[in-house]
C-alpha cells in the first residue's frame, strides 16, 4: 500500500476505492482527534476536476456528518460539526479557487478556524501561499485516464499528521 510511514500513495481504478480510502483516513482522523483541543491542517492539490471535493465529501461523512457535503466554492468555507465520542469539533472545508489574492481567507476572518478543535481541509492552498499556516498533511490527486481513475498521495508534513498515517498504515495491515 504505502512506501513509508510518511506517505501512503494509492492508484484507485474506481469511485469507491477513492471512498474506501478516505473513509479509513476518517478513522485515523478521528482517532487523533479525540485528544482535547487537537488540531490539523490538511491540503488537498489537484488539477480542476481531479476528485478533491469527492475525496472530502468520503472524508466528512466517514467522520459521522450525515448531510450533505457541498462545494464551498462560492462560499470559501463550510463548517461541519462533528461528535467524536463525548467531545464536538468541526470540519471546516475551505476552497480557494475563486480567491483572487492570497490575504482574502484573513479579511473574511478564518484565521480562528485554524486553531479550533477539528481540522481545516483545504483545497488549491495555493492560492493563499505564504498566508496560510503550515500543514500537517497534504493529500495531492491526479485524474487517471478513466473517468473514476484516481492517483492519490497522502503526505504527513509534520508530526501530527504523522501520527494519522502510522495509525492509517496499522489500520491497513
Amino acid at each position: 500500500m504505502g512506501k513509508t510511514q510518511a506517505s501512503i500513495e494509492q492508484y484507485c481504478r474506481q469511485e469507491a476505492e477513492t471512498a474506501s480510502l478516505a473513509q479509513k483516513l476518517a478513522a485515523s482522523l478521528s482517532q487523533y482527534l479525540q485528544k482535547p483541543r487537537t488540531h490539523l491542517n490538511i491540503a488537498l492539490e489537484g488539477d480542476l476536476g481531479a476528485g478533491k471535493t469527492t475525496f472530502a465529501r468520503y472524508l466528512i461523512q466517514g467522520m459521522g456528518h450525515e448531510g450533505k457535503v457541498k462545494s464551498p466554492t462560492y462560499t470559501l468555507c463550510e463548517p461541519y460539526p462533528l461528535q467524536l465520542n463525548d467531545q464536538e469539533i468541526t470540519a471546516y472545508h475551505f476552497d480557494l479557487y475563486r480567491m483572487k489574492d492570497p490575504l482574502e481567507w484573513q479579511e473574511a476572518g478564518f484565521g480562528e478556524y485554524f486553531d479550533a478543535p477539528g481540522f481545516c481541509l483545504i483545497e488549491w492552498p495555493e492560492k493563499a501561499e505564504g498566508t496560510l499556516p503550515p500543514f500537517d498533511m497534504l493529500i495531492q490527486l491526479s485524474a487517471g485516464a478513466e473517468e473514476n481513475e484516481r492517483h492519490i498521495l497522502i503526505e504527513a508534513k509534520a508530526a501530527n499528521g504523522m501520527n494519522v498515517l502510522q495509525a492509517l498504515n496499522n489500520g491497513q495491515k
